[in-house]
């Protein structure tokens, strides 16, 4: 049976964590990297003591001047490399998190996709995760490495003079304090910025999916309003968390300006009483404008952690969907192997708590090869039968067994890979007609797929399309008709080799011709098959072994069309009506 994950929530900083794990040792390199560079930059202002020294003695400054030199140059090169590799790093936790979440929204139960938006989805995966980035390097490395180098700085400040230090961060504790004002502020703007994006994602997918209905019904203006006013909402957040992270990054470097007049003002009035000499008072000042650079970084860290914590809470939310469990994919029935049986015991089932049921009691066999139609009203749950057979929904009460095992006891890739589904919009993904055909069966080889395209009539397509089976379908198949999209997907089904194939209306698209042919080869596959059709054509029903009327979420009867004729009020009138026309 099915589990699914809800994982506890968790601190932003202990999710960031998980994803930076597999990375540390890249991650610490780049830190290492970085405190060197910090290091040689502390260096700077003692050697130009000793070079201001040199000077006011009339000692020579050549090699002061040589080391401050080398310096630089180290600086600038172990800086550069440093922040190769955090970038590279943070590359990586991002293709990290985008694998996890991609691989973990494959497997989201289908009552999980049901309540979610998939453009929302799609911004979780692409602007959540790239956010990512930012928090590894500038949050978390520049939390470490700029709090270090801030500790180091403030230690060599307190060394050259105590009195100024104290002066220092005095100024730097009222800047802190305002600095816990701001920060909480950023986090809900990023936040609400973050989930403006989601929706603003969940409205373009909505209007792709079905732009030609858009066009169709005049209603593009609408849908660009819908766009526009989602697209200002989440300019409106952004330019909020903006506000705030500037109004941090501000308050810091006024904090060090105001710092370093201060410094200059009360250094000034110690050299002038002969406490310190110029020499002490320039690399003070030296080091507060050092002070300047680890200071906006650790700022800078905690502002990017708060829009990080915003990205990471999202991502969060879209592993706590529940999923199907991971398992490697099982192997097709090979051939030979047996049709399947099926039954349904006492069946209760609803789409979710609040929508009344959509089966009520449902019971029925259905016995191994042989084709079963399944016939009713428009809602009477027939292809929620269909949906109940693959479990991507588990009913509420009752039970559904294959070949006599409760279907919670089968392992989900096992018992998919017995069945071969037919769809009622028979969707076909962007690529070529072969990706597709070989969605359900990549080790198909060339004599399977040419005997599929022959039964299912799309050899004489395939011949007329200008790159065969290379061709292009385009963006759900557009560039095909709504029959030969049916008949790829039943081609697709066919090529699993199923024990058991569930075609739900799946001719009601093509003409006469094809029809007729595609209902033989069904009849053909249902002498070695258990083959199950939602149908509404007579000619189709009239063909299967066994048809089961439903009506309203209940079975009303099973038996042959001659049988229910003469017994099923309801399956009289439908054959009467809705099947007259195809039955003439």
């Amino acid at each position: 049976m099915s589990t699914d994950r809800t994982p506890t929530d968790q601190p932003a900083w202990r999710l960031l964590l998980g994803y930076v794990r597999p990375h540390r040792w890249a991650l610490l390199a780049g830190a290492v990297l970085s405190l060197v560079t910090g290091t040689t930059g502390l260096l700077l202002p003692l050697v130009a003591r000793e070079l201001i020294d040199d000077l006011s003695h009339d000692r020579a400054i050549t090699g002061a001047l040589l080391l401050m030199s080398g310096l630089v140059v180290a600086n600038a090169a172990v800086g550069a490399l440093g922040s190769y590799v955090l970038r590279r790093t943070a590359e990586s936790v991002v293709l990290g998190a985008r694998r996890a979440l991609s691989s973990y929204l494959l497997r989201l139960r289908i009552t999980a996709v049901d309540r979610s938006e998939p453009g929302d989805l799609m911004a979780r995966i692409t602007s959540d995760t790239t956010l990512l980035r930012e928090v590894t390097t500038d949050s978390l490395v520049g939390l470490g490495t700029g709090g270090l180098t801030l500790v180091a700085t403030v230690v060599m400040m307190g060394l050259v003079d105590p009195v100024l230090l104290a002066v220092t961060l005095a100024v730097i504790l009222g800047a802190g304090t305002i600095l816990g004002v701001i920060v909480p502020r950023i986090n809900r703007a990023s936040r609400q910025a973050q989930d403006a994006v989601g929706v603003m994602g969940a409205s373009l997918e909505r209007i792709l999916g079905a732009l030609r209905t858009v066009k169709a019904s005049g209603a593009e203006h609408r849908e660009e309003r819908t766009l526009h006013e989602a697209a200002e909402e989440s300019w409106r957040q952004s330019v909020r968390a903006a506000k705030w992270s500037a109004a941090a990054g501000n308050t810091a470097g006024l904090a060090m300006q105001i710092a370093f007049i201060t410094v200059l003002a009360v250094g000034g009035a110690r050299v002038a009483t002969g406490a310190v000499d110029v020499g002490t008072l320039v690399a003070f000042l030296l080091y507060v404008f050092y002070l300047m650079s680890p200071i906006q970084q650790v700022v800078g860290a905690i502002t990017q952690y708060q829009t990080g914590a915003a990205a990471l809470a999202r991502i969060q939310e879209a592993l706590r969907l529940p999923a199907e469990p991971a398992a490697e994919p099982a192997p097709l029935p090979a051939a030979g192997v047996g049709p399947a049986a099926l039954a349904f015991e006492d069946v209760r089932f609803r789409y979710a708590d609040d929508l009344p049921y959509v089966h009520h009691g449902v019971t029925f066999a259905v016995p191994a090869q042989g084709m079963t139609a399944f016939v009713g009203p428009s809602g009477a749950g027939k292809t929620t039968v269909f949906s109940l057979i693959e479990r991507f929904y588990d009913p509420e009460a009752g039970t559904i067994t294959l070949d006599g095992r409760d279907l919670v006891d089968w392992e989900l890739p096992q018992l998919r890979s017995a069945i071969g589904y037919v769809e009622q919009d028979a969707p076909v993904l962007s690529g070529s007609l072969k990706d597709n055909l070989l969605l359900g069966n990549p080790d198909a080889d060339d004599d399977a797929v040419t005997r599929v395209l022959k039964t299912t009539r799309l050899d004489g397509l395939v011949a007329r399309l200008p790159s065969g089976l290379d061709t292009l379908v385009g963006h759900r198949g557009t560039r095909l008709s709504g029959g030969e999209r049916q008949r790829v997907a039943i081609a697709r089904a066919l090529l699993r080799r199923p024990r058991l194939l569930l075609l739900d209306e799946a001719t009601s698209q093509l003409d006469a011709v094809n029809e007729a042919a595609l209902r033989d080869t069904v009849a053909d596959v249902a002498r070695t098959t258990t083959v199950l059709v939602v149908a509404h054509r007579l000619s189709t029903v009239t063909m299967a072994d066994r048809i089961v009327v439903m009506d309203a979420g209940r079975v009303r009867a099973v038996g042959t069309h001659r049988e229910l004729v003469a017994a099923d009020p309801l399956y009289a009138e439908l054959a009467a009506t809705q099947f007259l026309a195809t039955a003439g």
